[in-house]
């Protein structure tokens, strides 16, 4: 084998997509009646999430954070914004662009929200020994945390 070909895979284990992708979409369909219950689209909770910790600069960096059309996620700020849940202000220092926060009606909500979402997921946290609990909860983190580009040896397109 040359010096630089990849290892073999090990045997008996599915790619990690393979297993990723089919999870994220059975957490997806656990989430879905949560959001319903609380009159909220996913992507709209996608924003709540992501206005979190700070001020957005602009709608595009929201869309470009969270993986959403720049275009599309205009309707989503809309209703979001006639229900009181996020604020739009001009930016000070660019007239131009406006600064996106949630209000405290929209913190509540999200709060709400996440906390609906995250004791349907316990239950199947629980199911975990509890050191395999705490090393696949902290390997996720890690690997959520990594650049798009610590995943290929090709150049990451920036949407």
């Amino acid at each position: 084998m040359p010096d630089n070909a990849p290892p073999p895979a090990p045997a008996g284990r599915q790619d990690l997509a393979a297993m990723i992708v089919p999870l994220g979409r059975n957490l997806i369909n656990a989430e879905l009646p949560v959001l319903r219950a609380h009159d909220l689209a996913m992507w709209g909770y996608s924003v709540l999430l992501r206005l979190d910790d700070e001020p957005v600069r602009t709608q595009a960096a929201l869309a470009r954070d969270i993986g959403a059309d720049k275009t599309r996620i205009i309707a989503i700020l809309d209703d979001l914004d006639d229900r009181g849940w996020i604020r739009r202000q001009p930016d000070p220092d660019d007239r131009r662009a406006r600064l996106l926060s949630l209000t405290p009606e929209g913190r509540r909500v999200r709060d709400s929200v996440q906390s609906a979402i995250q004791e349907n997921e316990e239950r199947l946290l629980a199911r975990l020994d509890p050191a395999d609990r705490k090393g696949f909860l902290n390997a996720l983190q890690f690997l959520a945390a990594l650049p798009a580009e610590e995943f290929t040896d090709e150049p990451v397109a920036d949407d």
